[in-house]
């Protein structure tokens, strides 16, 4: 593209200059040509003017007298009737330009020029016109240099931006030239750059939250298909079957979620349901893998209560929490249920060391873990808990005191606060 640029402008220049080129040359010749006839014209005339003076005066007139007349690189002849012709300097060869002037007695005079002063002046100016030519076409070629380098250098950047958005990098640029077009062009691929780092960014955050997600309903349904395996017991063998159809539905709930918020994050699916189902379902899913520990799984507090919610997602926010204190927690776990304001609140608390100081601020970060685990359990579930309008806070860090709070709706009459295990 840069050599068609320059080579472009250069046709330009040179159209130019040989349409303007040749005009002014021919212009040049014919007025150094008419104003060298002129100039012996000129001289013709005041030379036949000075020989009828002094024919009038009866003065003297030979070569001296009117070779002062005349210039010296002219020829001049005087012709009068009755006297033997005066010449004046040495008559021209070749090409010449001549003028001759007659008097009102019979007189004339010839005056010649030889036309290689108008070939060496026409020369001159040719000259001048080709440097002028050539500086001409030197500063097109410069300028086309320039302009080339000031558009393909752009393009580069362009398509490097392009390849690097190709390759993986969709890091946006942010660079402009100045250009209107360029610019919109930039401006189209800085765009898909953040919608491609939006988009590997989405998937990634899936792939995490799928794998976290997935995990504690799998090793639940494990634990079931594991008693079921140990035991002979049709009794004990159905009621495991029973949870294990249980943490498939739950499995199925969070598949679907998952491609929900994949495809739409926005979409939610908020109902009215019953709480006290959901915390108990969480504790008798949990309480075989505390008494694995030697460990207790309880909970207290108002119960009848109504919230509004996705009840797969408030169950799976509880078992994040459950699951994190059993991981860093210690002693029992307790499911607290109670109302402030129009909010129904599920607190979990544990008798162990609690959240780390430094920890405290950041702990709903991803990645941010007080062990060896992923750290993006307590961000997922927070997430979960504002898709459907409710919020996860960490009310107490020594013992670590989790609550999920939740639109609540209200009954007619409310069943009276007390404990439950």
């Amino acid at each position: 593209m840069r050599r068609r640029l320059i080579n472009s402008t250069l046709a330009v220049v040179l159209v130019v200059i040989a349409v303007f080129g040749v005009s002014l040359v021919i212009v040049e010749t014919r007025t150094i040509s008419h104003s060298a006839q002129e100039s012996v014209d000129s001289e013709a005339l005041r030379l036949i003017s000075v020989v009828e003076s002094r024919l009038l005066g009866a003065e003297r007139i030979n070569p001296g007298v009117l070779a002062q007349q005349v210039a010296h690189n002219r020829y001049a002849l005087v012709e009068i009737p009755g006297r033997t012709p005066i010449t004046v300097g040495t008559r021209p060869t070749g090409s010449v330009i001549r003028s001759t002037a007659k008097g009102e007695q019979g007189e004339k005079v010839t005056v010649e020029e030889s036309s290689s002063a108008v070939t060496g002046e026409v020369g001159r100016t040719l000259l001048i016109i080709g440097a002028v030519a050539l500086l001409a076409i030197v500063s097109a070629v410069l300028l086309a240099v320039r302009q080339a380098n000031k558009l393909t250098s752009p393009l580069t950047d362009l398509a490097e931006t392009a390849e690097r958005l190709g390759s993986g990098d969709p890091r946006p640029r942010h660079k402009r030239y100045g250009v209107p077009e360029l610019d919109r062009v930039a401006d189209v691929l800085d765009s898909s750059a953040e919608r491609i780092a939006r988009m590997l960014t989405a998937e990634r955050r899936l792939a995490a939250d799928a794998s976290h997600q997935l995990r504690t309903p799998l090793t639940a349904l494990s634990m079931r298909i594991e008693e079921i395996s140990v035991t002979d017991d049709p009794d004990t063998v159905k009621e495991e079957a029973n949870f294990a159809l249980t943490q498939v539905e739950r499995l199925t709930d969070v598949v679907e979620r998952l491609l929900t918020n994949a495809r739409d994050p926005r979409t939610g699916s908020a109902v009215v349901f019953d709480l006290d189902e959901v915390v108990k379902q969480q504790i008798e899913e949990w309480r075989p893998a505390y008494r694995g520990e030697g460990r207790a799984i309880v909970r207290s507090g108002k119960q009848g209560l109504r919230a509004v919610g996705t009840p797969g997602a408030v169950a799976q926010v509880l078992a994040a929490l459950i699951e994190n204190s059993l991981m860093h927690g210690g002693g029992t776990v307790a499911l607290r249920t109670r109302v402030t304001g129009n909010q129904a609140v599920i607190e979990v608390t544990d008798e162990g060391p609690g959240v780390p100081p430094d920890l405290g601020a950041r702990i709903f970060e991803r990645t941010i873990s007080g062990r060896n685990s992923t750290g993006i359990g307590l961000a997922v579930a927070r997430d979960l808990a504002e898709a459907d309008g409710g919020r996860l806070e960490l009310l107490q860090q020594q013992p670590a005191v989790f609550a999920l709070f939740l639109s609540r709706v209200a009954r007619s009459r409310e069943e009276p606060e007390r404990p439950v295990r």
